[in-house]
Formats: structure tokens, C-alpha cells, sequence
């Protein structure tokens, strides 16, 4: 049976590090998303693999697996960028059963950059939904590329699938929203809000409305950002949060 609605929350977790980079938090960070409980959540910056045993055992690796344990039955994870220390990439939790799932390359400059989306497929009742979880370009000239290769993945997406679309986008204007969401019908979530939902920085003044959720195929009930403790001291960004109705 598909629900009436569903919630989705999207984090860059800082591989697990607080703002500038004074701790680990990624416990402090698994009890905090559990205490939310989202039906889905998407993560930017997530170490997959960490080839240091003695960290690997204080960090809790694969974080993902550490994250979802016990709270979210369905895990999917994309490998972006591969190190001598290891790797991390993008990674989606689902109460719902992931289907398929599929790490897009969105490399605009392998040799400076490793970036990607993490495309997976929800089954909720008969109906198949499709999440992206990405983590866009620092330069403005590769994010454009990335918009519109991302743009050609989400007009892949079968007519008549719901479709939400989570993560850092690194946008300081409003790119994401003219070349990439409106070409595809795609709303912001905090589209409706007087005030666009900023995340960055987690400390201090929060100018940056980098983390965004754009949806289609569902009417968007509320959104706000986890601005409180702890979450202002787990990563340098901030939490977005959404609340969704199926739309008929």
C-alpha cells in the first residue's frame, strides 16, 4: 500500500566530521536522524571505505551501512571519489524496498573533481519513485555541464513517476532552478516559503542555500531546515527536510 505521505531529508554529513573538521560526529549524527526519522534520506560526503583500521573502527565505516543499521532496511551507495585513504560518494536510505539503482558519473574534470548522482528506484506499493542524490561542482562552468547532464537523466525517468532530486548543488544563484528544474517541471521545496531555506554554514550567519530538494508528482506540505542543536554542531551544512503528499 503507498502511504499518504512521505518524508525525505538531504545532508552532506562532512564524512562525519563536525564543523571544521574539531570531531567525529557521525554517532551524534546516527541519533539524530533517527530521532527525525525521515522515510528516505539522501547523503552528500559519505565515506564508503577508510583503509586506516585504527580510524576505521572510531569512525564507525562504512558509514552508510553505520547510519541505516537498525532504522532504514534499504541502503544504496555511489563511490565518487577514490583516494589512498579510501572513497566516498553520495548514498540514499530507504524504509522502502530500492529496486534498482544506478552511480552516475558527473565528472566535469575527473583530473580535479570526482562527482556524481546516485540514481535509485523505490518501490512504494505499485508505484516506483525515483531519487537522486548528487554533489555538484565548486566552479560555475562545471556545474553547468553537470545541470545539464543531470537534466538529461531525470527526463529519462518514465512519464508518470514520481521523482525527487536531493542534494548539494554548490549554487550561489539560481541555475539549478532555471536550467535544470523548471525545463522539467521539478519544484523546489521551499518554492512557496517568503524566504528560501539556507544550510550553509551549519555555525554563524547562514548565507548558502546550496542543499536543495526539487520533487515532481507530489505537492510539497511543508519543508524547513534542522537549524537547532545538535545539528548546527554535527557537519558544516545543515539539514533540508520535506514533508510530501502524493499528487493523483
Amino acid at each position: 500500500m503507498t502511504p499518504p505521505t512521505v518524508s525525505v531529508l538531504t545532508y552532506n554529513i562532512h564524512k562525519g566530521w563536525a564543523p571544521w573538521r574539531t570531531r567525529v560526529t557521525i554517532a551524534a549524527m546516527r541519533e539524530a536522524l533517527r530521532a527525525v526519522a525521515p522515510d528516505f534520506v539522501l547523503l552528500q560526503e559519505v565515506r564508503g571505505a577508510l583503509f586506516d583500521p585504527e580510524r576505521a573502527a572510531r569512525e564507525h565505516v562504512p558509514q552508510h551501512r553505520y547510519l541505516a543499521e537498525g532504522a532504514w532496511p534499504y541502503v544504496a551507495y555511489g563511490a565518487n571519489r577514490f583516494t589512498v585513504a579510501g572513497h566516498h560518494g553520495n548514498a540514499v536510505l530507504s524504509r522502502f524496498p530500492i529496486v534498482a539503482q544506478r552511480n552516475h558519473d558527473l565528472s566535469a574534470a575527473p583530473r580535479w573533481e570526482s562527482r556524481g548522482a546516485l540514481e535509485v528506484v523505490v518501490a512504494m506499493g505499485a508505484q516506483r519513485v525515483h531519487l537522486f542524490s548528487l554533489h555538484l561542482g565548486l566552479r560555475h562552468r562545471w556545474r553547468q555541464w553537470q545541470l545539464a547532464r543531470l537534466r538529461e537523466l531525470v527526463a529519462a525517468v518514465p512519464e508518470g513517476r514520481p521523482v525527487i532530486v536531493g542534494g548539494d548543488f554548490n549554487d550561489w544563484e539560481r541555475a539549478a532552478c532555471l536550467r535544470f528544474a523548471a525545463p522539467l517541471g521539478l519544484q523546489r521545496v521551499d518554492a512557496g516559503l517568503k524566504r528560501p531555506l539556507r544550510t550553509y554554514p551549519a555555525r554563524g550567519w547562514r548565507f548558502g542555500r546550496l542543499d536543495r530538494l526539487y520533487v515532481r508528482g507530489f505537492a510539497v506540505l511543508d519543508a524547513q531546515v534542522l537549524r537547532r542543536a545538535p545539528w548546527s554542531r554535527l557537519s558544516d551544512h545543515l539539514p533540508l527536510l520535506a514533508r510530501l503528499a502524493w499528487v493523483a
